[in-house]
């Protein structure tokens, strides 16, 4: 069973979706880049930490966390709406470096996007 975590946008979140319904709704029904995994089990879900890309911080403090709870984490999505800021909002991370650093120092896999709804 895969482990996941969602980030999503602080700033964009609850302007197209509210509650993250929509990824719950791909992670069910497998839809999008849930399509990966045969079974998922999500383990967090949290935002970006608010621009300028406050990321990192974010994911050390998800990782405490996750450990805390005996939960692992395989794979870390960026979720549908970071995937929007980033396209329409001139959202400042830069996905290939901020992906070769979160997989180099916290061993997550890391996928942009969750879903196209």
């Amino acid at each position: 069973m895969a482990g996941i975590a969602i980030l999503y946008c602080k700033r964009v979140k609850d302007h197209s979706c509210i509650a993250c319904a929509k990824c719950y709704k791909a992670i069910h029904k497998k839809d999008g880049e849930f399509a990966r995994h045969d079974e998922i089990d999500l383990v967090a879900m949290t935002d970006c930490g608010d621009c300028p890309g406050l990321v990192i911080p974010r994911v050390k403090l998800l990782r405490e966390v996750a450990k805390g709870l005996d939960r692992k984490i395989d794979t870390l999505y960026l979720g549908a709406r970071v995937k929007l800021a980033m396209q329409t909002a001139q959202c400042p991370i830069k996905f290939d470096e901020l992906k070769s650093t979160i997989e180099r120092d916290f061993g997550y896999k890391v996928v942009l996007g969750t879903h196209s709804y």
